[in-house]
């Protein structure tokens, strides 16, 4: 018997002391020839490596990200519709760089106009949807703006649409990150159209400047930009089963080194990184007492879905811990937070979230609160 026990001692130090060798430290990321640069997960929105991340300089064409999530809102308020025809203006159609080749005094619809925009970053496009959505390219700047401070963007000020350069016009790679983010939520359908390789206008096929697009089967998006002053820049995100990452580089030295840069950061997340779904919105987590309430129990759970982005192959290394509030009284109403729920990984915490109310709970009769009254009175 003793032999037996020693023996199964001996096998349980063996397959503790086996899984804590197997986890394999997180090596730093890769050094980056950018002015800034940010990667984080797309669902848990955990930053995995970043380089001035917040510094505001010129986004040159990732501008048209807001131009085009304006017209997305205006669409889906149903204030345009993508049939509706819009009527060029010489100043669209003079305008320089990059082109749809409109024609002046011509009109193209909602819908090839988009197109334009996105797939060939077409300056005259993106001038005719800011005209013709706001009246003029300075009240369309104005309305980005709103958006952007609506979205948090707090280190970004759009002057116009297209990211023409000037000197007041500035964003941060964590904030192009945010509008990123916004657009694949907000308009999943939409956002099919940045995978796209190819428009062709008025018999002049164009290709998307996304190279990315023809390396890596797993990206599906989203903007390139450049400028003299702004250098090569890119917002790529790729999805990898159920892991979608985003790429923001901003400032490199020619299209393949912003191409280079951002796969090489795409493949260390991809590399070094897992992220997991623990809990849905809504689904019941814990059962609170609820005193003086018509109901006796409560159910906890949380308001939004709970990801975690952690290195890969520590999954089994998660814990949550629950706290709930003491002595919660009716009335209760649904979504009120009456605890947290905290995430650690190998004892340390790594996100919290608030434990809310499922259901509202109306005060009870009065012999209910009566009787909880003397009960709580004893405990």
């Amino acid at each position: 018997m003793i032999k037996m026990l020693r023996q199964f001692f001996f096998l349980c130090v063996f397959v503790s002391t086996t899984a804590e060798a197997v986890v394999a430290p997180v090596p730093a990321p890769p050094k980056q020839a950018a002015t800034s640069f940010l990667l984080i997960d797309f669902n848990s929105g955990r930053i995995l490596a970043e380089k001035n991340s917040d510094e505001q300089i010129e986004p040159a064409s990732i501008t048209k990200l807001m131009t085009a999530y304006v017209v997305y809102k205006e669409l889906d308020a149903g204030r345009l519709t993508m049939d509706e025809m819009v009527t060029i203006s010489e100043k669209a159609w003079r305008m320089g760089g990059s082109k749809m080749f409109v024609e002046v005094g011509k009109k193209v619809s909602i819908e090839d106009l988009l197109k334009g925009l996105v797939i060939q970053s077409g300056n005259d496009a993106t001038i005719a949807l800011a005209e013709h959505i706001a009246g003029s390219e300075s009240t369309f700047a104005d309305y980005m703006n709103q958006y952007a401070r609506a979205l948090g963007m707090n280190g970004t000020n759009f002057v116009n649409s297209t990211g023409w350069p000037h000197k007041d016009h500035r964003t941060s790679a964590r904030d192009i990150a945010t509008l990123g983010k916004a657009i694949i939520e907000e308009f999943p359908e939409r956002y099919k159209l940045y995978a796209e390789k190819q428009f062709t206008y008025n018999g002049i096929p164009q290709y998307n400047r996304n190279k990315l697009l023809w390396r890596d089967d797993s990206v599906d998006g989203m903007k390139t930009g450049h400028t003299e002053s702004a250098g090569y820049c890119l917002i790529s995100s790729a999805k990898r089963d159920d892991m979608r990452l985003i790429a923001v580089v901003l400032g490199t030295r020619s299209e393949k080194a912003r191409a280079d840069v951002s796969q090489s950061l795409l493949s260390y997340g991809f590399r070094f990184f897992e992220s997991s779904k623990l809990y849905a919105a809504g689904e019941g987590l814990n059962k609170a007492r609820i005193w003086k309430g018509e109901n006796e129990n409560l159910s906890l759970g949380l308001k939004e879905d709970l990801h975690v982005t952690i290195p890969r192959g520590q999954y089994k290394y998660l814990d949550a811990v629950m706290e709930v509030n003491k002595d919660i009284v009716a009335p209760v109403e649904k979504g009120q937070q009456l605890g947290t729920v905290k995430v650690m990984l190998d004892g340390e915490e790594i996100i919290s979230r608030p434990l809310v109310a499922l259901q509202a709970v109306a005060e009870g009769s009065i012999w209910q609160r009566t009787k909880d009254q003397i009960i709580q009175l004893f405990q």
